[in-house]
């Protein structure tokens, strides 16, 4: 298992990888991944920033796997502060502990190291990984993630010439501390000052192709709170997976991509030899704020050139009929040779509702963000941790309602309890101006509806109970609901969260805790053995050799 020639922390690494993970077939290859997150001098937008660098790169560097591939990714912390990494859309199965978000794992702690040790189960597609503590986001640490199909399984198109990760985003010239301490005053974040393509302002990112071939674009929005439109001069994109679902192969002249969101799109490079505008644009602003790339073609004899091609703007009904005709691919096969239409969760029996609202508020003179009138306040101890050693008083189960209370606005560490193998119906109702995006860390859900106004029960008479795409974040425009189906077989204690980063930050976050009462790895992987332990949790062993 140990190649000759390894470093002594991949030798280590192996060990105690099969000592935690005895579980995984052996035949599952092993990835090994060394980070070294830094400070360092960015210039997205023509000015000196100071950014989060990982192996001297913004963004990070592409994360790449293929289905149940296991990853050991050793990330050494080299800022002056916590850190950690969290991975938006790994559905870490039977593994909370491995999340990176404050809930489930301990900080990095400045000058400490420490090893994830993560499994791409039962998963293919497009994701993206990005710091989770503080508002490090803001200064970068991001990066795309790839699981690639296992080379038995169809892929439901030939192979691409190229396969482009595309991180796209809002940014601030403002150094992300300033941007957390004006939130810590009770303020709310600024409009943007740009958008960036790969980490780059306008005509910085450029990607080469050669005419008549056709290439694989994978496109993440990692920005902090808006929704972009993303297009290609001259160019159709055809759609062909979201977030570990191929979808039904539709062209679009332009996608909308909200916070959060991943999308998989071919472009058939069809056109005269020549470079061409890619444009990112925001959605739903009062002041559009838009960059470009270059796309060129190897033979291009001509550089690009005219008007910037224009998008939709604040056009809602344009982007929900959009979001309405994405749909799962039924013939196709996902991570598993049997086709995605064979698990038919139109014809489930839903056991429990649950129905979460969003507010915005002042507490005590300061801003904050609510689901159901709690705003989430971190606890001192991971809520995973103090679970599993049976520390009281961090956190309570239920200190959330699963239906929204009309109180006012009042501050706790919400923690709703949730049954193992519940089949739940969520229902996010949007009650404000904005489009919001939600994210459940763990899962994998369908979006079986969405509309204006109020939710009703009448509302299923709505449901796509057929193809609804199966995804890990969905929008919800204003004054809007939108409603997924979600089968709860993942025990953990899971992150459910807007993906507007001030939001989350200022408390529009809860953690959903799937609890089976069998003590059994077929369940949950017993802690790892590496874990870091903090707060009332520190000074605890995790298990024996």
């Amino acid at each position: 298992m140990v190649l000759k020639g390894s470093s002594l922390w991949q030798r280590f690494a192996v060990v105690l990888v099969l000592s935690v993970f005895a579980l995984v077939q052996s035949e599952d290859p092993y990835r090994f991944f060394n980070w070294n997150v830094t400070y360092g001098d960015i210039y997205p937008l023509g000015v000196r920033q100071q950014g989060i660098l990982i192996n001297g790169q913004f963004p990070g560097p592409d994360l790449y796997s293929v289905t149940n591939d296991n990853l050991i990714i050793n990330v050494y912390n080299n800022l002056d502060e916590p850190f950690l990494l969290s991975w938006n859309g790994m559905q870490q199965r039977r593994n909370s502990y491995e999340d990176g978000v404050y809930g489930t794992t301990c900080p990095i702690p400045p000058g400490k190291n420490f090893t994830y040790i993560l499994q791409a189960k039962d998963q293919i597609g497009t994701f993206y990984y990005f710091p989770s503590l503080a508002f490090h986001k803001a200064a970068g640490g991001f990066g795309g993630i790839r699981i690639l199909s296992r080379p038995r399984i169809p892929v439901p198109f030939p192979d691409p010439a190229s396969d482009f990760t595309v991180l796209i985003g809002d940014w601030f010239k403002t150094d992300h501390k300033k941007l957390q301490a004006k939130l810590d005053r009770g303020h709310k974040l600024p409009f943007p000052d740009g958008i960036l393509i790969n980490g780059h302002g306008p005509n910085g990112a450029f990607f080469t192709v050669e005419q008549g071939k056709t290439y694989r674009f994978r496109i993440s929005n990692v920005g902090l709170q808006n929704s972009l439109n993303f297009r290609i001069q001259g160019h159709k994109m055809k759609l062909v997976e979201v977030e570990g679902t191929h979808t039904v192969q539709t062209m679009y002249e332009s996608l909308d991509v909200h916070v959060g969101q991943s999308y998989s799109v071919l472009v058939t490079m069809d056109q005269s030899a020549q470079d061409f505008y890619i444009v990112a644009s925001t959605r739903f602003t009062d002041k559009i704020l838009s960059t470009t790339a270059t796309l060129h073609y190897s033979n291009s004899n001509k550089a690009v050139s005219g008007p910037i091609p224009g998008g939709p703007t604040d056009q809602i009904d344009w982007s929900l009929n959009q979001a309405r005709s994405i749909r799962t691919n039924l013939t196709a096969s996902g991570p598993r040779p049997n086709p995605q239409g064979s698990y038919h969760y139109g014809l489930i029996n839903i056991t429990r509702t649950i129905k979460l609202v969003s507010s915005a508020d002042q507490v005590k003179g300061k801003q904050r963000y609510a689901v159901n009138s709690v705003s989430f306040i971190p606890a001192d101890t991971p809520l995973k941790l103090a679970d599993y050693f049976k520390i009281g008083g961090v956190f309570r189960v239920g200190s959330i309602s699963d239906k929204p209370t009309g109180q006012n606005m009042y501050l706790d560490t919400s923690v709703m309890g949730s049954d193992f193998r519940a089949f739940v119906e969520i229902v996010f109702e949007n009650h404000e101006s904005i489009v919001q995006s939600w994210h459940i860390d763990g899962y994998a859900f369908w979006v079986v509806g969405m509309d204006g106004g109020l939710w009703t029960p009448d509302s299923r008479k709505e449901y796509n109970l057929r193809d609804a795409v199966s995804r890990s974040t969905t929008q919800v425009y204003p004054r809007s609901w939108t409603a997924i189906y979600m089968a709860l077989d993942n025990v953990g204690m899971w992150n459910v969260r807007t993906q507007f980063w001030a939001r989350q930050y200022l408390g529009q976050q809860f953690y959903l805790r799937v609890y089976s009462p069998v003590n059994s790895p077929r369940d949950e992987y017993p802690i790892p053995k590496n874990a870091l332990l903090c707060g009332r949790a520190q000074g605890k062993s995790t298990r024996p050799l």
